[in-house]
């Protein structure tokens, strides 16, 4: 699925400069503990994301906006198979699956997430970009698999809608990332007490959001 920039757009992200960062955080996060590696399929994988929310912005597309939904299934798959049109076919059933979840009506559907960002029209970028990622995150998980990857990309796209950098991540800031996302990986949504749990966190994930931004990310 195809996106093609319009001209004019403001800065357009580096995608050199987030290779470079994800190649440095490769072995970072192999010494983490419970981490996955990230090796270079993920790796790969990821920065067909980033070129991908970066062609979204530069078109003035919003994913969160009804009939642009389709973008925000097709960053998952890009974190998933990348550009690969054997792997796509390979997990075809497992893409249906999931596209299935992400309409339906029961609980874990996209609604949530596009109503949140219909009542959060304001604010700060990186609060409504953490908003973004606790929504996706929170349980039920908007996503069968990749809920982690494609909320780091679907927070960029606020973040680039702002024109601030994407986020990525580094050997310093993920510590602090995993640990905020483990705990909103582990709240129900549906709950009070989840609830008041969530702001705290997603408070927490929008400083670092702000105190990590990196415009080295960024090329003019």
């Amino acid at each position: 699925m195809g996106v093609t920039p319009e001209r004019g757009a403001r800065s357009r992200v580096n995608l050199a400069a987030v290779e470079a960062s994800l190649r440095r955080t490769q072995g970072a996060v192999g010494r983490l503990e419970g981490r996955d590696v990230l090796d270079d399929r993920v790796l790969e994988n990821m920065l067909s994301g980033y070129a991908y929310v970066d062609a979204l912005v530069g078109a003035r597309i919003d994913p969160f906006a009804l009939g642009h939904l389709k973008h925000l299934l097709e960053l998952n798959c890009l974190v998933l198979c990348g550009n690969s049109p054997e792997r796509r076919a390979t997990y075809a059933s497992h893409l249906q699956a999931t596209e299935h979840r992400f309409y339906g009506d029961g609980v874990g559907g996209v609604r949530d997430l596009v109503e949140w960002v219909a009542d959060h029209p304001d604010g700060p970028p990186c609060e409504r970009a953490a908003g973004v990622y606790a929504v996706i995150l929170g349980w039920p998980q908007l996503f069968i698999e990749g809920n982690h990857r494609t909320g780091v990309l679907a927070m960029s796209c606020v973040l680039r809608r702002e024109d601030r950098p994407p986020f990525v991540l580094t050997p310093e800031n993920a510590t602090i990332y995993f640990e905020i996302s483990a705990g909103i990986h582990d709240i129900s949504k549906n709950s009070a007490p989840g609830r008041l749990r969530l702001v705290t966190l997603t408070a927490r994930l929008a400083r670092l959001l702000a105190e990590d931004a990196d415009r080295q990310h960024l090329v003019a």
